[in-house]
């Protein structure tokens, strides 16, 4: 008795939590940023100190003199990638956004923020996403155009360690015992531009989606959609409530390394899609600080920050891939 009421107490604790977020969803102008996204939220300062949080995103525009506004999935990188930058360039404070490029995408268009009830106007002086769409959808509203691809990654599913329900592949998401959790189709570009062709390539999209195109919402009985999947599967995974999830392989590798027991399942490159996945950066036109913009994107094609990046398992980009080039 008292274990259910615990879990219906949860319950209600996560339906408050995520109507009071459609609640300030509705208000704003500007686009939400998910509760309890502190560690996603970050000002380096010139002496190594980090802000983190609210606090983060009240001085982020005022004292930063470089504004990354970048995919989430690279957030464990980021303290070594900007560590390396502030290295080169002594002085410079780092603002760092890391959340989903479509989410990111959608507060470049309106401006600015909500978080906590607080609304954080400003854009940032460069933008990454892990795809070329969201960059061209800058382009053609005048806001970018230059590129270049920086990393690269590859999609497997992330199932607890063992394995216990024996999953071999993408198939094994259509089977009746196996519960899943899915990046969002919304905002989350590991689905919007990965995830799902292969699950439609599979016949398995219209199982998991059940018709529906959201975020933190339970598709089915055995699907959930989640808000930043890198950080919510991981935790399903290993508190039970989902059997496994497509991530990024760099996902599995943090999650390992933070002690979570999860491990991952290889898929073929048709699956994994490593042949195709691409990062793609670029500073905005109208960045009010783009020297600093451009000193950044000349810093990820040093062997310095290709390290940092390699560190964490992403697959190095190439000189050529390095270079900055027009959007298409």
């Amino acid at each position: 008795m008292k274990t259910a009421h615990w879990k219906w107490a949860g319950a209600a604790v996560l339906a408050a939590a995520l109507i009071a977020g459609n609640t300030v969803l509705a208000q704003s102008k500007y686009a939400v940023i998910p509760p309890n996204k502190d560690s996603d939220l970050k000002l380096y300062l010139a002496d190594g100190k980090v802000v983190k949080g609210a606090e983060a995103m009240a001085r982020m525009q005022s004292e930063a003199k470089l504004v990354l506004w970048l995919a989430g999935n690279q957030f464990f990188a980021m303290d070594d990638v900007v560590h390396a930058f502030q290295a080169r360039h002594p002085g410079v404070e780092v603002g760092l956004i890391t959340l989903p490029p479509g989410l990111l995408l959608s507060a470049i268009q309106k401006g600015g923020w909500s978080y906590g009830g607080k609304d954080y106007p400003g854009l940032p002086d460069v933008y990454a996403s892990v795809n070329l769409g969201h960059l061209k959808k800058l382009k053609a509203a005048k806001m970018m155009d230059q590129h270049a691809i920086y990393m690269h990654n590859e999609m497997v599913l992330m199932v607890a360690k063992g394995n216990p329900k024996g999953i071999k592949g993408i198939a094994d998401v259509g089977r009746s015992d196996v519960r899943t959790s899915m990046p969002n189709p919304v905002s989350e570009g590991i689905m919007v531009f990965y995830g799902r062709k292969v699950l439609e390539r599979h016949g398995l999209w219209d199982k998991v989606s059940a018709g529906k195109l959201c975020n933190s919402c339970q598709t089915t009985p055995n699907n959930w959609f989640t808000s930043v999947h890198h950080r919510e599967t991981p935790e399903r995974i290993s508190d039970g409530r989902s059997d496994t999830g497509i991530v990024w392989i760099t996902e599995t590798i943090q999650a390992q390394n933070q002690g979570v027991a999860v491990e991952a399942v290889k898929l073929p490159p048709e699956d994994s899609l490593r042949d195709e996945v691409a990062y793609a950066i670029g500073a905005l036109s109208n960045s009010p600080r783009k020297q600093a913009a451009l000193r950044y994107l000349a810093f990820l094609a040093t062997p310095d920050a290709q390290a940092a990046y390699g560190k964490y398992g992403f697959v190095n980009a190439d000189p050529r891939e390095l270079k900055l080039r027009p959007i298409p």
